[in-house]
């Protein structure tokens, strides 16, 4: 089998190495390459791969219909709307994902993101470095706070589960029943935006969410309350979310993704709307958790060539 990996997976080179030896070992070719996401390269690197490993860089449908020889793709990410999944299933192409390699980096950041909004960070650090003090941007306890989970998946319920450690009140909306002992209650999506302090995104993109967070859901949300996007950008709508904080109808938000991978453009909305945090999709990427993903990706692909694919999409 002809192997090719068309980005980093943010790991060291020994460990890309280690697997390399070891499936050149097994009698198949291995080559990386470092990420271009012209489609043109794309075809040129894999064009008779019989598998592609790639992160979260988009694939191009064309590279698929280059690629004559392939048979399988090895995601190494959760979401996968940036590969042609329709595609590759029409042609019997076998998709995997690393599903779970980042459920604590991302719940740890949603809970800072939380507390750095709630307890005004932003605010008075700069306050701090231009010699200001605490005065009219004293914040709240995320304990006793109501916090909703939009997808109560993996990382959804990780996220309920260290906000009940924080002494919190855990609502949950999911398209299938959900049990788990950090979730209080499962509603409707419209009552716990109107119950919820605070509302963190965790659901993928599809086309039943593609812009399930728009004007009218902000709407019913509370003045007070804060929203936190460590989903994908395509479920919520930037602009309506930058209008609802410029005129106050919600306190804060926090956006790691949006409907773009960073850098964004100078006039995105979320750079310049008010009480905002924006980090460039970092919640995924600690090291441990790029170690795990190129564990779970090697191994996604070991099992492949064994005979039997395991976390398949």
């Amino acid at each position: 089998m002809k192997i090719v990996l068309l980005e980093g997976l943010g790991v060291s080179d020994a460990v890309i190495g280690r697997h390399a030896r070891r499936l050149e070992d097994m009698g198949h070719s291995f080559a990386a390459y470092p990420k271009d996401a012209d489609a043109q390269v794309q075809i040129a690197r894999s064009r008779d791969a019989d598998v592609i490993m790639l992160a979260n860089m988009p694939l191009a449908p064309s590279v698929l219909e280059a690629a004559k020889a392939l048979k399988f793709i090895d995601v190494a990410f959760t979401g996968v709307d940036h590969i042609p999944v329709a595609e590759a299933k029409r042609r019997g192409i076998a998709v995997s994902n690393a599903s779970g390699y980042a459920t604590q980096a991302v719940a740890e950041l949603c809970i800072s993101f939380m507390i750095q909004l709630l307890r005004h960070v932003d605010g008075t650090q700069a306050r701090c470095r231009n010699g200001g003090t605490k005065d009219g941007l004293v914040g709240n306890l995320l304990c006793g706070k109501t916090v909703g989970i939009v997808g109560a998946g993996a990382i959804g319920r990780r996220v309920a589960a260290l906000c009940k450690a924080f002494g919190c009140r855990v609502l949950a909306f999911s398209r299938s029943a959900v049990f788990d002992p950090a979730i209080d209650e499962q509603v409707s999506l419209e009552e716990l935006l109107e119950r919820a302090d605070v509302v963190s995104l965790h659901c993928p993109l599809t086309e039943q969410t593609k812009g399930m967070i728009g004007r009218e859901q902000l709407a019913r949300m509370q003045r007070h309350a804060i929203l936190i996007n460590t989903a994908r950008g395509g479920v919520l709508d930037s602009a309506a979310l930058a209008g609802a904080l410029e005129r106050g109808e919600i306190a804060g938000a926090a956006c790691d993704v949006f409907e773009m991978e960073p850098p964004l453009p100078g006039d995105h909305p979320l750079l310049h709307s008010p009480n905002t945090i924006v980090t460039p999709h970092i919640a995924f990427a600690s090291e441990e958790s790029m170690v795990q993903r190129a564990e779970i990706v090697f191994d996604n692909l070991y099992a492949w060539l064994d005979g039997h694919q395991i976390n398949a999409v």
